[in-house]
């Protein structure tokens, strides 16, 4: 029997890809699944000396983890948890670097029937408090530092992951069989808003890593056999999903980044370990890029992937040069899942740089207008798909073009419009970063008494912010977009607002243009 796993092309993942044949990828069923026994607990039985993560850390003393101990601690986790009380349907919070430490919570949480909740570990008191009140877990296992800040609550347990936690942990058994079933809740993961904005948590069962595999599939391209690298923190949907769960479902032996992140560290493992699969935020790769130091290494990497936010052109050029590979867009939500993949690897897929690419197996992607009516090829309009028989929002905008491509156009609220024009964010931004001087830009609409809205561009650059600089920035972008596309104001700051996961915050800029709290002078 064929599995999808050892299909590589295009044209197979459109006629081969089922329901069925998903499931035939795990030992699970639709009754009985566990999310630990299909990423660690099976995967060392069949081979227990097998390495399962290389943890590349910032300071640059990798460790390798395998999956028999990863089974074997996970257990001896989930006996401890029902010694300490906790029951099938707590939430165990887990706010910890990637580390030993963090897999063997994550994975004995969802072992004993417990619900995991991975935190990120830079959220100050009021997002931890909120997430907390939010979650009401029954125990949160950090490290001393953070300890303080979830003291207190109410039936609330800290465990600190220091020097004694694993050692404490032999006294209990090195075996325990799952008893969830398929539909148990197995994760809540909330979405990256900034530390005093609490997004909703997202709830996750078991049977939630059957559906994953078609975008790690075709939205990765991860295989067996593959080594694959992710430095997006498994804190949220990209790193845990795409980056952790998925591949080592799959057997796969992954990379993850721990400590702060510096673009060369990356850059010297993916030599060192030979990955040949990366997916990683755009940020990362602009990272790369800006380093200067992509030169000093070689590479194996035969599938490049990202998502996130949109690739700026400039950096989707230097991926493509660096790696020998185009870069692979994978679009998607926390709430409804990836649905735009461009199947790395596929010998068959042509890749169209800049666009979102087309569909995952099964799914209905449409570009709609304000009616609801579908938009014709290279109209902009709002992307949606349809599942359980509506179609649901994406809040983001898009086109499609005559292939049957599809094409990011910002989020909905990222538009501006100025004196009747309609304009893109992200398209501004674009342009933007191709002048060579500068390392990062935002646009925004702001209000203007003659045009209704004009633009506003956030620039960071290590050249000093003059008048000739601002001519440079508005002519480099006239000369790429239209002569009424461009920035009337350029403010030149430090940093740009990011959410935790690395975005640039927009709302953020438009906030603080609302309460005028942009201290930094404004060049128009």
């Amino acid at each position: 029997m064929t599995k999808l796993t050892e299909y590589i092309r295009y044209a197979d993942a459109q006629t081969q890809c089922s329901t069925e044949k998903l499931w035939e990828l795990f030992d699970g069923d639709r009754e009985r699944m566990n999310i630990a026994h299909e990423c660690i607990d099976r995967h060392a039985q069949a081979d227990r000396e097998r390495t399962a993560i290389i943890l590349v850390r910032a300071t640059g003393e990798d460790q390798r983890l395998g999956f028999r101990e990863l089974a074997e601690d996970s257990s001896r986790f989930a006996h401890y948890l029902r010694a300490r009380g906790i029951e099938p349907g707590d939430r165990v919070a887990v706010m910890l670097e990637p580390s030993r430490e963090f897999y063997v919570a994550m994975f004995g949480a969802m072992k004993m029937g417990a619900i995991a909740v991975p935190l990120f570990t830079l959220f100050g008191p009021d997002g931890i408090r909120l997430r907390v009140q939010d979650c009401e877990p029954r125990m949160v296992v950090t490290n001393a530092e953070k300890a303080p800040l979830v003291e207190g609550a109410a039936r609330l347990q800290v465990t600190v992951a220091d020097a004694s936690f694993l050692h404490g942990l032999g006294e209990f058994p090195a075996q325990l069989v799952p008893q969830t079933r398929a539909d148990d809740l197995a994760i809540f993961q909330y979405t990256s808003g900034t530390t005093r904005e609490l997004p909703d948590a997202v709830k996750h069962t078991h049977r939630a890593l059957v559906t994953l595999m078609t975008a790690a599939l075709y939205g990765t391209g991860v295989r067996p056999g593959d080594r694959f690298m992710c430095p997006s923190s498994p804190a949220w949907g990209h790193g845990l999903w795409h980056g952790t769960l998925a591949p080592l479902a799959l057997g796969v032996t992954i990379g993850a980044y721990a400590g702060k992140f510096h673009p060369e560290r990356l850059l010297q493992a993916l030599q060192d370990h030979r990955f040949n699969n990366i997916s990683a935020a755009a940020t990362h790769y602009r990272m790369m890029r800006t380093s200067g130091a992509a030169a000093r290494y070689r590479y194996f990497l035969d599938k490049v992937s990202f998502t996130g936010e949109p690739i700026d052109s400039e950096t989707a050029q230097f991926v493509e040069a660096t790696f020998g590979r185009p870069v692979c867009s994978m679009y998607g939500t926390t709430e409804i899942g990836v649905c735009l993949v461009n199947y790395p690897g596929a010998p068959d897929f042509t890749v169209k740089p800049g666009s979102l690419g087309k569909p995952v197996p099964g799914l209905r992607v449409e570009v709609q207008d304000t009616n609801g009516a579908p938009c014709a090829p290279g109209v902009t309009g709002e992307l949606k798909l349809w599942r359980r028989g509506a179609w649901v929002a994406t809040k983001d905008l898009g086109r499609v073009d005559a292939d049957g491509y599809f094409w990011h156009g910002g989020r909905a609220d990222d538009v501006i419009i100025s004196a009747g024009w309609t304009m893109s964010a992200v398209e501004i931004e674009d342009a933007i970063l191709k002048h060579p001087d500068v390392r990062e830009a935002a646009a925004i609409g702001v209000p203007d008494a003659l045009r209704g809205q004009v633009v506003k561009a956030f620039v960071v650059s290590d050249r000093h912010g003059d008048e000739s600089f601002v001519e440079e920035i508005q002519q480099a972008v006239r000369s790429r977009l239209s002569q009424h596309e461009y920035p009337r104001q350029i403010a030149f700051v430090a940093e740009l607002p990011k959410t935790p996961a690395g975005k640039i915050h927009r709302k953020k800029l438009r906030e603080q243009e609302v309460a005028g709290n942009d201290a930094t002078p404004a060049l128009s």
